[in-house]
C-alpha cells in the first residue's frame, strides 16, 4: 500500500469512528418498553475495533515517515515538521497585519489616533512568500506520498 492511500484510510476510519460516536449516543439510552434502532453494545464493539486497526495504521504511517527521503535528502517527518512551522508563521503574520488595521472610531479630531507599529504591506508580502513555500513543500510530500510504500 502506499504511503497516500494508508493517509486516506486513516481519514476514513476517523471520519468512521465520528459516525459510530453518533450512533452509540443516538442508541445508548432509550424509554422503557421501546427498543433501540442499534445495538449500542455492537457499535461500542466495532468502534474499539476500527480504533486498534487505526492505532496500528498511524504507527506504521509514523514509521514510514521517519525513515522515508525526499529528493533533498529530509525524512517526510522533517518536512511535515517544517510545513507546520511554516503554517504557524504564516498564521502570525497574517494576525499581525490584520492588526495594524484596527483603528476605532474617532468622533473628533482632539481624540487619540492610533498608529500602526508594523508594516502591514511589508507582512503580506512576507505572508504571500511563505504561502508559496507551503505550496511547495506540500507539492514534495504529495509527491513522496504517491511514490512511497508504507512500511510493514
Amino acid at each position: 500500500m502506499k504511503l497516500a492511500e494508508a493517509l486516506l484510510l486513516r481519514a476514513e476510519m476517523q471520519t468512521k469512528l465520528t459516525s459510530l460516536r453518533e450512533r452509540i449516543a443516538a442508541s445508548a439510552l432509550t424509554q422503557r418498553g421501546d427498543k433501540p434502532a442499534e445495538s449500542a453494545e455492537k457499535l461500542l464493539k466495532e468502534a474499539v475495533g476500527i480504533m486498534s486497526d487505526l492505532k496500528s495504521l498511524i504507527v506504521r504511517i509514523h514509521e514510514t515517515n521517519a525513515l522515508a527521503k525526499l529528493a533533498d535528502g529530509r525524512t517526510l517527518t522533517e518536512a511535515i515538521a517544517e510545513r507546520d512551522r511554516l503554517k504557524q508563521h504564516h498564521a502570525l503574520l497574517r494576525h499581525a497585519a490584520a492588526a495594524t488595521k484596527g483603528e476605532p472610531d474617532r468622533y473628533s479630531p482632539r481624540e487619540i489616533k492610533w498608529v500602526p507599529q508594523l508594516d502591514a504591506s511589508k507582512l503580506h508580502k512576507q505572508s504571500d512568500d511563505i504561502a508559496g513555500s507551503i505550496r511547495e513543500l506540500n507539492a514534495k510530500i504529495q509527491e513522496a506520498n504517491w511514490k512511497i510504500i508504507l512500511e510493514k
